[in-house]
């Protein structure tokens, strides 16, 4: 887990433009001394188990019952707006152009790969419906839904709500995300929709119905709405 405080990372310092440094040994500084795990992006990290995953949704769901999906969603938006802003200023500083200027492709994939390298998992962006005011994205090996394993419901909230936020500030417009899919409910990966409020309600409405994530891909792809 990474908190956008930004210090200095000694190998950073002294080859800035190192694009390729997203091994454990190169990603990573360790400080035992002061007890501090910084990242090459100079945010500090903190290491914490499989353990610490299921104590905190568990303790959550005992402290507020169903409400605890919608605590971890909004910890997920304001990590993910907060993020964006660190995210643009190093992205800024390492590549010398504004992320504005950037290939979207290219730029998602690099505000991603820290978290690949920090154990966030790996992701796949379909920008393939983006015209028509919405997109998935698929997330292979969930740090939440890999330890809390199949439960028979969707567990990654956290995401859901770092990928809102995130990409309302990118794009700048009031975006929200529903998961779809989830390896804890027997996928072998999960699956997430982010688009404007409308569409999200319509794709909660029919997975609460019992539609799979196929089954909103089509009906969301011909335009079906809510009456």
């Amino acid at each position: 887990m990474a908190n956008a405080t930004q210090t200095q990372h000694l190998l950073n310092s002294k080859n800035p433009k190192k694009h390729n440094h997203y091994g454990f040994q190169d990603f990573f500084q360790f400080d035992p001394e002061r007890g501090t795990v910084l990242d090459w992006n100079g945010a500090q990290n903190v290491l914490t188990s499989e353990d610490f995953i299921i104590g905190l949704v568990e303790g959550l769901e005992e402290e507020v019952g169903e409400a605890s999906a919608a605590i971890m969603y909004t910890i997920g938006v304001e990590w993910g707006q907060k993020d964006a802003f660190f995210f643009e200023k190093w992205f800024e500083k390492e590549f010398d152009r504004s992320i504005r200027q950037a290939n979207l492709m290219f730029l998602l994939e690099t505000w991603w790969w820290p978290f690949t390298s920090q154990g966030w998992g790996r992701w796949e962006v379909d920008m393939g419906d983006r015209k028509q005011g919405f997109m998935f994205i698929n997330l292979f090996d969930s740090a939440v839904a890999r330890t809390l394993g199949d439960v028979g419901k969707p567990v990654c909230h956290i995401y859901a709500g770092l990928f809102a936020g995130f990409f309302t500030e990118l794009v700048k417009k009031q975006l929200s995300c529903i998961e779809i899919q989830c390896y804890s409910m027997g996928e072998t990966y999960c699956k997430f929709l982010l688009g404007g409020k409308d569409r999200i309600d319509a794709a909660s409405f029919w997975f609460n119905e019992g539609a799979t994530a196929r089954d909103i891909e089509k009906r969301l792809r011909s335009g079906e709405r809510l009456a």
